[in-house]
Order: C-alpha cells, then sequence, then structure tokens
C-alpha cells in the first residue's frame, strides 16, 4: 500500500519538512515525542483504515489507476488462481478478477476486508499475515504483493510463504516503494544556500534497515521497513523465486498533476516492480 507524499507550497517549506522527516526517522525504531503511536503495524493500519480507504482506492489516487492496476493486470492478469497479498480492501483484486483470474485476497486488517467483501462479494478474502498465508502448499498459479512489504517486519519468512504457496513455474510480482529513493528522510531539495542554487534528489540512509512510524497525513501514522534491495534479492534467491524483469515507471502524470511539487523530480521512480519465477524442484 502506498502514500502520496505531501505536497507542501514552497521550496523552503519542502526542505523544512524533509528534514522534519529525517530527524523523526531512527534506524532503532519508531520517532519519539509524545504525538506518536508506539503500536504494531497491524494496529496502526486498523486504526487509519479509514484513511487508506477514503484516499487512496476506489479510484481516486491516480498512482493505481494509471499505473499499479494496469501493470498488475498486464503481468499477472488473465486465467489461473491468484493469490494477493495485502489486499487491503480489494481493488486490485477487482482488477485481476475482471480479466479472468480467479483470485484470493488475504490481509490482517479486519475492517479493510469487510470494506473487499461489500465492493466485490465474487473475489474470496480472508484473514491472514504475509509471514503465515492460509493456503496450501503450491495451490496458486501467481501471486501479488503490492506495497505490502513495506510493512512486514520479518521479510524472511513471508518470501518463504509466497515460495511455498506458489506451483513451480509459478509468477510472483512484487512491488516495492523504491528502496533507495524512497529511504526514510529522502526527498525533493531546492539548496539556496550556495549560489548558483541547486536542485536535487536526497537519499536518506539506505543501508541500514529500519522501523519508522511516518505521519503520512495530519495524525494518520503508519509502521514502514527499510531494507536496501540487496536484502529483498538475497531473500527472494534463497526461497527459490528468481528475477525474470525489473521495472521502475516514471510516476504517472495524473501524480504529477495532483502534487506539482514532484513535477521537478519527476526523473526519481517512486515504484520498483521485481517480476519473479518460482524455480520448478
Amino acid at each position: 500500500m502506498q502514500e502520496s507524499d505531501p505536497a507542501p507550497a514552497t521550496s523552503s517549506e519542502r526542505s523544512e519538512e524533509l528534514g522534519k522527516r529525517a530527524e523523526r526517522s531512527e534506524a532503532s525504531g519508531d520517532r519519539t515525542g509524545a504525538a506518536t503511536p508506539t503500536g504494531s503495524t497491524q494496529e496502526l493500519w486498523n486504526d487509519h483504515a479509514d484513511w487508506w480507504t477514503e484516499e487512496f482506492t476506489d479510484g481516486v489516487d491516480p498512482e493505481y489507476t494509471e499505473q499499479i492496476v494496469p501493470l498488475v493486470v498486464d503481468a499477472i492478469g488473465g486465467p489461473g488462481r491468484v493469490l494477493d497479498i495485502g489486499t487491503g480492501e480489494g481493488q486490485v483484486a477487482r482488477a485481476l478478477r475482471e480479466s479472468g483470474s480467479d483470485v484470493v485476497g488475504i490481509d490482517p486488517t479486519v475492517s479493510l476486508l469487510a470494506t473487499a467483501r461489500e465492493r466485490d462479494g465474487g473475489t474470496a478474502v480472508a484473514a491472514g499475515v504475509a509471514g503465515g498465508l492460509p493456503i496450501a502448499d503450491g495451490s496458486v498459479d501467481r501471486a501479488l504483493a503490492c506495497l505490502v512489504f513495506e510493512h512486514v517486519p520479518d521479510v524472511g519468512p513471508a518470501l518463504a510463504e509466497v515460495a511455498r504457496v506458489l506451483a513451480p513455474g509459478g509468477r510472483f510480482l512484487f512491488l516495492l516503494n523504491h528502496p533507495l529513493l524512497q529511504t526514510p528522510g529522502s526527498g525533493w531539495i531546492d539548496d539556496h544556500m550556495i549560489d548558483p542554487p541547486e536542485q536535487y534528489w536526497q537519499i536518506g540512509p539506505y543501508l541500514p534497515e529500519a522501523s519508522t512510524v511516518e505521519e503520512v497525513q495530519k495524525d494518520v501514522f503508519i509502521r514502514f521497513h527499510h531494507r536496501p534491495l540487496s536484502t529483498y534479492l538475497n531473500a527472494l534467491r534463497a526461497e527459490g523465486l528468481w528475477l525474470d524483469r525489473m521495472d521502475e515507471p516514471a510516476p504517472p502524470p495524473g501524480f504529477l498533476a495532483q502534487t506539482p511539487w514532484y513535477t521537478e523530480a519527476a526523473t526519481v521512480p517512486r515504484l520498483l516492480a521485481l517480476h519473479l519465477v518460482k524455480l520448478a524442484t
């Protein structure tokens, strides 16, 4: 699940907000301060499920409508059984079902699953976590994790579960907020402290793994787990999930229209798509 960055009105405000984010994000754990919750990933998602549904689903978010949903359907849509890990309220699962897939969605957030059932009674959904999927061994043809593993505390066991439920030769579409370019504290900088001024994308601490709680919108707190790309790729390889293709799409036009400050950084991808295949044994 992915949230849009805030859109401060001026260059100085953008730089100030970036500095605040960098100060708040600590590799040792959550931000400190009275206003920052310290709940688990699941607890925070339960608290803020309405925010996700209202801001990012049912056609209101251009990154999903223009980029993520078409990418997913093109890569793994069509006949066959598809597992949507972290299905949320089911918007991607619905698109896959419309493409002809037999879809089952898994998510730990009960309220989001209730919304998924209300919006599409034809998609099977069930409560579960990535590290313990309630799915039989080798029973799905394709699997999807769409902006989910940023919120999964233990990546190894969760990827082992993906490999377990996939049939040999099955495909896994793994979508992440780009681990390099969307690190804690990253963002666009207008640097007016030097002459002439410079503009650049600041990358936060990339190599250290970090668990942070981010205020993604006023009074909306979500926990993120940052890991370098090598952590993901090595864990995937260890489970027999081999990289077939990698995509780093540019932000779509609708997102840039909605967040005009990001237009200056439009060559910086927000999304990373890994297309993987389970080796036959």
